[in-house]
């Protein structure tokens, strides 16, 4: 069996290899910024930039770099998916025991101004959630509680 060892400096000068290593990401911020791709369709190039440069430059086979990709998109969805599951779940649970509309009146009760009921969410509970869970819970769990306060999700 062989084994595939990376080169770390394959063009035999460190700086050009890390300038092309970086076209990638150089490729996915110049997708997103300049032609203003979404962002699924530039980070698409960008593995396929990614895979180019592994591929000829630093000679990794193609069929890792086809299994790499696959790996990296799955654990890059799992926990984002999980997240926002367990928002969906939460918010209808809520919603369903008739919960949400205790937090409901809490908040309109503080102020009727939608934009200061947007901070309070979005700030006080948002950092509590960052402490309690984090990686991405706070967004996907506020944005729930602000679509049911009546807020449009296309504005979110």
């Amino acid at each position: 069996m062989h084994v595939w060892e990376q080169v770390y400096n394959p063009l035999g000068n460190i700086w050009l290899s890390a300038i092309i290593a970086a076209v990638p990401i150089i490729v996915f911020i110049v997708l997103l910024t300049v032609f203003k791709l979404k962002g699924y369709i530039a980070g698409l190039f960008s593995i396929i930039a990614a895979g180019i440069f592994a591929v000829f430059i630093y000679k990794m086979p193609a069929i890792l770099v086809l299994m790499s990709a696959i790996y990296g998109i799955l654990v890059g969805l799992w926990p984002v998916a999980s997240i926002v599951f367990a928002a969906i779940f939460l918010y209808k649970i809520t919603v369903k025991t008739g919960k949400f509309a205790i937090i409901e009146k809490s908040i309109s009760f503080i102020t009727v101004d939608q934009r200061l009921q947007v901070l309070i969410v979005a700030f006080s509970f948002g950092a509590f959630l960052e402490g309690a869970a984090g990686f991405g819970a706070p967004v996907a769990i506020t944005a729930a509680i602000l679509v049911g306060l009546g807020f449009s999700p296309a504005l979110l």
